[in-house]
């Protein structure tokens, strides 16, 4: 590390919520470990966040304003880049809507030091009904029905995206040795780099479960997933369609020793039922004896809808090129 107190450089895209970016960027300033810094960056025209930046008065907080103007996938993936102007010793990203509980920071660094790890993904509460007078946390975090706390090797870990979407943002936590291109870089909606980023981890990673953060379920009230247009159904089935791809991706990849570990493996919390039914979704060519002939046909059959009106982008298999790449050079 550059110091004997590592800084923390934590990464915040906004769009005109002024009052959710005061709460996220409260919750850095109340972080137990106080050797930090958050780049803020507004991509509303109209610099709504700037004021909330300037009322806060901590010269730990600085303010950017987007010109031109990015967009939301584009603002959030630019927060995953590997540069480094800060000579920060770790990253994380904070989305406006989103916060963190006060001692985040100090155990995902005491995880990695304990582990070995560069990378720490974390558990976090969800908020329901967010900037709502009925919001309210949930009882677990939203890796409990995917994960089980403990180290991950990289092709174990992307096992996860046949049953789930692997990594959340706002749970990620990197150090600067961290080898793994967690920039997506290529035109796709927000949603889509999440499961695109489990799939580009390729070193070991720790599973923490205990939350530590707060992610805000709002989809509805927000645009990250709007920006390729054509209407929700058509980008629901786009998107299933590119992930039924990455899923028979990661399959093929896997070891016969690794398949065996996501079939029957206490890696993942979902039972083998479930697991065979994400198999027979994504119509991989696996005869499932934990799933019934109905349900494993019922799956099937919308897996091959998905295959017959989802749609690849352009992108997609330029990112895999990408990415295997990298795991064949391991830059």
């Amino acid at each position: 590390m550059s110091n004997s107190r590592p800084l923390v450089q934590v990464r915040t895209p906004t769009y005109r919520r002024p009052a959710a970016l005061r709460r996220a960027l409260e919750s850095v300033m109340a972080q137990s470990w106080d050797n930090w810094i958050v780049d803020v960056y507004d991509d509303d025209p109209l610099r709504a966040g700037e004021k909330i930046c300037a009322e806060l008065a901590d010269p730990r907080i600085r303010y950017h304003a987007n010109s031109p103007q990015r967009f939301a996938s584009r603002n959030i993936d630019s927060c995953f880049s590997a540069e480094n102007p800060n000579d920060a010793d770790y990253f994380c990203v904070l989305e406006d809507d989103n916060y963190l509980l006060p001692d985040f920071f100090a155990d995902n660094m005491r995880l990695c030091r304990e582990h070995g790890v560069e990378i720490v993904l974390r558990n976090q509460l969800i908020e329901y009904q967010s900037a709502t007078p009925s919001a309210h946390l949930s009882d677990g975090g939203v890796l409990d029905h995917l994960f089980v706390e403990g180290l991950y090797a990289p092709e174990i870990f992307r096992m996860s995206l046949l049953v789930g979407i692997g990594v959340s943002n706002g749970g990620l936590f990197w150090s600067r040795a961290a080898t793994s291109r967690l920039e997506i870089g290529f035109k796709c909606t927000a949603t889509m780099q999440e499961y695109m980023r489990t799939f580009s981890v390729n070193e070991l990673i720790y599973l923490a479960m205990e939350p530590k953060a707060v992610w805000a379920e709002n989809a509805s009230q927000t645009t990250r997933n709007a920006e390729l247009g054509g209407g929700y159904w058509r980008r629901e089935l786009d998107l299933k369609r590119q992930v039924q791809a990455l899923q028979r991706v990661v399959w093929e990849c896997a070891s016969r020793e690794t398949r065996i570990l996501f079939l029957s493996g206490a890696n993942f919390a979902p039972p083998a039922a479930l697991r065979a039914r994400a198999l027979a979704k994504a119509l991989i060519g696996y005869r499932p004896t934990e799933l019934a002939p109905a349900a494993a046909l019922e799956s099937a059959l919308r897996g091959i809808a998905i295959r017959l009106f989802g749609r690849l982008a352009p992108e997609f298999r330029p990112f895999i090129e990408s990415r295997t790449a990298q795991a064949r050079t391991g830059a």
